[in-house]
């Protein structure tokens, strides 16, 4: 069985990618170092650009935190092919770590951050798309952001 490339899984999935988000401080938004990508910390931008605001628990539930996390998965393949050509050069996900913006007493983190997860899991495959993962809760974050998602791909 031939192995469908992320391109043409994009493309199945009938997947917009936001625009790149430029970096908002100090940092580059990815490093490459031989075979690794460092991906920064990333928003959930959408298609024109703004980003989604709210903290979970208080001002969205579970499922709005989840595609706020599927969002932020979207800027990061965005950024991915931005700085890569294609996304056809990743080879696998390495590693995740979601941080969710949320309520003291919200427990469900690794729930939300799937929104993120799943989507690689589409896009590169059950096997390179699927990687060591981290999900926590957070007190705030930038902007009042929901979901700030950073991550390590290996490419080609």
């Amino acid at each position: 069985m031939e192995k469908i490339s992320p391109e043409a899984r994009l493309q199945q999935l009938k997947l917009e990618l936001p625009p790149a988000p430029a970096p908002q401080g100090v940092y580059k938004p990815l490093l490459k170092d031989k075979n690794y990508v460092y991906v920064s910390g990333h928003g959930p931008v959408l298609n024109d650009g703004r980003l989604i605001t709210g903290r979970v628990g208080k001002d969205m539930d579970k499922e709005e935190g989840k595609n706020a996390a599927r969002q932020v998965g979207l800027a990061i393949l965005s950024t991915l092919r931005a700085n890569l050509g294609s996304l056809n050069q990743v080879r696998r996900v390495i590693k995740v770590l979601g941080m969710v913006n949320c309520t003291s007493d919200f427990e469900e983190h690794p729930y939300v951050i799937n929104g993120c997860s799943e989507l690689f899991a589409d896009v590169f495959g059950p096997d390179d798309g699927i990687g060591v993962r981290s999900a926590v809760g957070m007190g705030s974050l930038p902007g009042n952001i929901p979901v700030e998602v950073e991550a390590i791909f290996e490419i080609h």
